[in-house]
């Protein structure tokens, strides 16, 4: 099966930061996650993705066709939310659809009221007069409302409130269920990508440091506790990341079978979720301060 999207050696270099020829690809009727610290790669890559930033290097292809040569075709089937406010202040959301929706030869004027319902987005209210919450709802709309193949979200569920988070996922998981459509979901988010995210992609620095099946990481990965005399420079490189304490250490594994019958009742393994995964591996609990 052709990949809905597919990115090879994918390069672009700034001053302090560069994005180090990435490779990602994603199949219809699934959903991938793009997680990652801030300032790791994923605003950039996006950027990319969407032809709003040249590339170096590298080969981009959406719906099988290059981004260059067939944009304008490629950009009326990918419904695209990011978390940024490009919309004009001062029109309310009717007049803003307006200047929208011509873009779209498949624009569903049906479907998207409904969603305006559904989000509770009154149509004579001005985008300035918007909460950040409902301006992403806004953008959720029209992304939904285009007959679009590929969704392509970036920070879509950033200002929502549980409510209305729980609300997104159920839609994105519905939206696929055809096997026509698949969703590359970039988000800081990673309790949104444990309910429904099939593929996790991590990046760090610009690279791309994990990339498989969100169920076979779950199983496979273990977080570990145990006393901090288990440590020593032979067995270290078996725990990622290990942080230790006055009482002992905790670390990330691989493989967490191989751990269990290795070390036996010395340590206690936990099941992780993909945030655990991500701060163990990348090994950076803080927010970097950069956002590429």
């Amino acid at each position: 099966m052709e990949p809905i999207f597919e990115i090879k050696g994918l390069k672009k270099s700034f001053k302090d930061f560069s994005l180090k020829g990435i490779d990602i690809s994603l199949n219809r009727g699934y959903i991938m996650g793009f997680i990652g610290p801030n300032g790791a790669g994923k605003t950039t890559t996006i950027k990319l993705m969407m032809n709003l930033m040249k590339k170096d290097e590298g080969q981009i292809k959406v719906f099988g066709k290059n981004y260059m040569q067939f944009e304008t075709e490629i950009k009326n089937k990918i419904g695209f939310v990011y978390d940024e406010n490009h919309f004009y202040e001062e029109l309310t959301i009717e007049e803003m659809k307006w200047v929208i929706a011509p873009f779209y030869r498949e624009w569903d004027e049906a479907l998207f009221r409904t969603y305006l319902k559904d989000f509770n987005l009154p149509p004579k209210k001005k985008i300035k007069d918007l909460s950040r919450g409902m301006k992403m709802k806004f953008s959720l709309a029209i992304a939904l409302s285009h007959n679009a193949e590929l969704f392509i979200m970036d920070e879509p569920t950033s200002g929502l409130d549980p409510v209305v988070r729980s609300e997104l996922l159920e839609i994105l998981s519905q939206t696929i269920q055809d096997e026509k459509k698949a969703v590359f979901f970039s988000t800081h988010i990673t309790f949104d990508l444990d309910k429904i995210a099939d593929y996790i992609v991590m990046i760090d620095n610009g690279e791309i440091i994990l990339a498989a099946e969100k169920d076979e990481l779950l199983e496979r990965y273990g977080l570990v506790r145990g006393k901090r005399e288990i440590l020593n420079n032979a067995n270290r490189s078996d725990f990622i990341n290990a942080k230790e304490n006055q009482f002992g250490f905790e670390a990330l594994v691989k493989n967490k079978e191989y751990i269990r019958k290795t070390y036996g009742n010395e340590i206690i393994i936990e099941k992780p979720n993909i945030e655990d995964i991500m701060l163990y591996y990348t090994g950076r609990w803080q927010n970097a301060k950069s956002d590429y």
